[in-house]
């Protein structure tokens, strides 16, 4: 299983306001700079936060962006599941593109199908807080 730049980029500026005091303001120019990423990639990434309700954004010339919630209520499976496009890992997976001719009697579904639950299953297992467990070196290293 692989999680597209979309993804990463969203997990990234979560953990980038996490390891913040909590209510404090950061730019998306702040979190590209820490980064070094595209600030046009992470301002549709943060828009999409926001939609999704992970992040507040504060506007005005003092503006930015914080946590919507506490890290330890932010679920890393549900960030994952929201920000993910799909779950298409092979053809079959999606009904609607499936050309695949073996589909009816093949055993590959199941299994990746097995396995893909596992995995999100293990994600939600875990929270944002969890993430954070060394906030002080993540502060050291992003500059916060």
């Amino acid at each position: 299983m692989r999680l597209t730049m979309y993804t990463d980029f969203s997990l990234r500026i979560l953990i980038y306001l996490g390891s913040k005091e909590p209510g404090t303001l950061s730019t998306v120019q702040e979190i590209s700079s820490a980064y070094n990423v595209s600030k046009n990639h992470l301002m549709k990434v943060t828009f999409e936060l926001g939609k999704a309700g992970f992040i507040r954004t504060v506007r005005g010339r003092n503006g930015g962006i914080q946590l919507a919630d506490k890290p330890e209520n932010i679920n890393v499976g549900t960030v994952v599941r929201k920000m993910e496009d799909d779950f298409h890992l092979v053809e079959c997976f999606d009904p609607e593109h499936n050309r695949c001719p073996i589909t009816p009697v093949c055993g590959l579904r199941g299994v990746l199908g097995q396995a893909l639950h596992a995995y999100l299953a293990v994600l939600d297992g875990y929270t944002l807080e969890d993430l954070l467990a060394n906030r002080q070196g993540l502060r050291e290293i992003l500059n916060t």
